[in-house]
């Protein structure tokens, strides 16, 4: 993915928050469309895979590649998540099943030790072959499959049955699932919590209002 200038940094602890946020919901929409259609663009990919790689970033907004832009498509479901637009029930149902996995991976240290070893390793790949080679993407599902996919929530996607049994599928499925996981922390690290989504809305909108 090519450099972007780094973006005025986000000013508000909400502003962060949404930021993360949206990362999640960009990973959830990224599922739903890859269960649908087989495809998606290459910057909100890209955006996620290397989030999910960079476990020891230089600042908040290095996680994201600098730009609010690289986000965009989760803020547009954040609108949807504040009531400003008509929302996709699949891939709301899938955001928030992703905070839900997120609480319970929090409070299993061993996996948590487990999946760190795994992206320790899969950083090595990504060296060597590139962020998103597909060796460096299996591996990513693979992480997933062995850790996250075991707990008790269970994301179950839905789509195009053929596309979901091709050739890698599921194991690009399973890495943006993962990227969604790596948002879901950086969200409650900068002090995000469901309550929140509910009881400070309108903090949430000028958060999106000042990203726009």
């Amino acid at each position: 993915m090519n450099t972007i200038p780094i973006h005025r940094a986000p000013d508000s602890p909400t502003a962060r928050q949404a930021l993360a946020l949206a990362g999640v919901f960009q990973a959830a929409s990224l599922v739903d469309e890859l269960a649908r259609t087989g495809q998606v663009d290459t910057r909100p990919w890209e955006t996620l895979i290397q989030a999910t790689l960079d476990t020891n970033p230089g600042s908040f907004e290095a996680i994201y590649g600098g730009h609010p832009n690289n986000l965009r498509r989760g803020l547009e479901v954040l609108e949807a998540v504040v009531g400003r637009k008509q929302a996709n029930p699949v891939v709301l149902r899938y955001g928030f099943s992703l905070l839900l996995l997120m609480n319970q991976l929090r409070s299993n240290d061993a996996m948590m030790s487990g999946l760190g070893q795994h992206l320790n390793r899969i950083q090595g790949q990504a060296e060597h072959f590139g962020t998103t080679h597909e060796n460096v993407i299996a591996s990513l599902g693979d992480a997933y499959q062995q850790t996250l996919s075991t707990l008790k929530t269970r994301i179950v996607v839905q789509g195009d049955p053929s596309l979901l049994q091709s050739r890698m599928m599921p194991e690009r499925i399973r890495a943006v699932l993962l990227a969604g996981i790596r948002f879901a922390l950086l969200w409650h690290q900068q002090g995000g919590r469901r309550w929140k989504l509910v009881f400070q809305r309108s903090a949430l909108k000028k958060a999106l209002d000042q990203l726009a």
